[in-house]
């Protein structure tokens, strides 16, 4: 989902989007919105980091026949589809290469 998409939404524009993405601190109720606009859990949302996109997109097998009953009650999952966990990973992939290129230019 672009920022473009996300701002209609919520009715703002993407570059309050962009400004939204670059704090590090979201309002609760901002964040109920976003959440509702992506169809993930608020608590998906607070809890996010780059090692659970990690770990949910490389244990994520359709129909794999594992058992709800099977899994651990120490995790908590959020059933969102893998496209937008593969949009945000690639946009954090792209952050990690923007950071890498500053610091290129830099040494030069």
């Amino acid at each position: 989902m672009t920022q473009a998409e996300l701002g209609e939404l919520l009715g703002i524009t993407k570059q309050a989007i962009s400004k939204m993405e670059q704090n590090e601190k979201l309002e609760d109720d901002k964040i109920k919105q976003v959440a509702e606009a992506l169809g993930v859990t608020e608590e998906g949302l607070k809890n996010f980091t780059e090692e659970t996109v990690l770990y949910c997109t490389n244990n994520f097998y359709e129909n794999c026949g594992v058992k709800t009953s099977a899994v651990s009650n120490n995790h908590t999952f959020n059933n969102f589809p893998i496209e937008e966990a593969m949009n945000l990973l690639e946009k954090l992939i792209e952050k990690e290469r923007e950071k890498f290129e500053s610091l290129k230019k830099e040494k030069e």
